[in-house]
């Protein structure tokens, strides 16, 4: 495929890589991760200048009518640069969530604010039990009146500490793993009855577990239709998925970059270990293992367009497959090269190989999409 970016596109990308490399550096980095928020309000200002924000969001929503392919270049220099700020929960997963579930009123609401970068988003999507299924959902929202009473307990939401709105999805109808009787509500943080605690995940990200109880929602709260809100979830996930293909593309890169350049100056022996050949055909391993992945996530992040459910959801998961393999690969691989370093804090190795293995956790680990493409196929 001849994939040539545009002259806007290059662009983009140039912008955000040279912002990133000169001031988002690995120092800088660790003091964002240390601070109690988790991410910094500076830079997301930052962000939210530099039209980040809203590359994913139509002209009328006060965005810039981008693409998936706009959203990859993004999500692969912030894993390029392992970006601990919110944009993959508020731009990319809940805002597309509202971006193709929200009516008019509810996306003039929320999408100017998000690419203004004055609203955070979260979605509490998975539970405790449901591992990566979509459809298994036990949380409840029964009817009280004109509105719902939603009630039960959501697991691993990325920033959802700090998140001013959440999108939610709850049972209205059917068993606990049906396909039918979903839909998505979308509530204030603040609203009572929601109990939100906050963690580190081990790649120094923020995350938290939700709990509703007895928590009330109005019926304009609703996003997309009563009981059928899977289908809008399955191809939002699918496009979240192809982005964080696209962040673990770029965070192969730099980890590749890094061990590469370690190859050169770590002297054995009265030499550099990059002139032994085992050496090099580790790294040429390595090598092969990023630009497979690239290709993938160039492919996922056309098909994630398409209209054809069938046809997305087997590129999508094919690319989580390669991406996973791939990546867990190539972080183990860097870290052996490095030695004990490796695994240190002081070195940004053990950084890039933390964020692979949750991005491989995220939406569908190797497992999940294996089987699911089977399933597609």
């Amino acid at each position: 495929m001849d994939f040539i970016f545009s002259e806007e596109q290059q662009q983009l990308r140039d912008s955000l890589q040279k912002y990133i490399s000169k001031e988002y550096g690995f120092e800088a980095r660790k003091a964002i991760m240390a601070s109690k928020q988790g991410y910094s309000d500076k830079v997301w200002a930052q962000f939210a200048d530099m039209g980040l924000l809203g590359a994913a969001f139509a002209e009328a929503h006060g965005g810039f009518g981008g693409t998936a392919v706009d959203t990859m270049l993004i999500m692969t220099e912030l894993g390029r640069g392992i970006v601990i700020e919110p944009y993959f929960s508020t731009v990319v997963l809940g805002g597309g969530l509202v971006d193709l579930a929200g009516s008019e009123a509810q996306k003039q609401a929320v999408l100017p604010k998000i690419v203004e970068g004055k609203l955070l988003l979260a979605a509490a999507l998975g539970e405790p039990d449901s591992r990566h299924d979509l459809n298994c959902v036990a949380t409840t929202a029964r009817r009280d009146g004109a509105g719902y009473v939603l009630n039960g307990h959501k697991a691993v939401v990325l920033h959802g500490e700090s998140a001013n709105q959440l999108v939610v999805s709850a049972r209205t109808a059917g068993g606990e793993r049906d396909a039918k009787g979903i839909s998505l509500f979308l509530l204030d943080a603040k609203t009572a009855g929601v109990q939100v605690q906050g963690y580190r995940t081990i790649d120094g990200m923020r995350a938290a577990e939700i709990k509703f109880a007895n928590v009330k929602a109005g019926a304009d709260s609703v996003l997309g239709p009563v009981d059928g809100a899977l289908p809008l979830l399955e191809r939002a996930a699918d496009f979240a998925v192809s982005a964080l293909c696209a962040e673990a593309v770029g965070a192969m890169e730099a980890l590749n970059a890094a061990t590469f350049e370690y190859l050169k100056t770590r002297q054995q022996f009265g030499r550099a270990i990059g002139s032994f050949q085992a050496l090099q055909h580790r790294a040429v391993d390595m090598f092969i293992h990023c630009e497979q992945s690239r290709s993938m996530a160039y492919l996922a992040s056309v098909k994630v367009q398409s209209q054809d459910a069938g046809e997305r959801s087997r590129t999508v998961s094919a690319a989580k497959i390669q991406i996973g393999r791939s990546g867990r690969s190539i972080s183990q691989e860097a870290i052996q090269l490095h030695g004990g370093m490796g695994v240190s804090n002081e070195l940004a190795a053990g950084h890039y190989a933390k964020r692979l293995a949750m991005i491989n956790a995220t939406l569908g680990d190797v497992d999940h999409h294996s089987d699911r493409f089977a399933s597609a196929a």
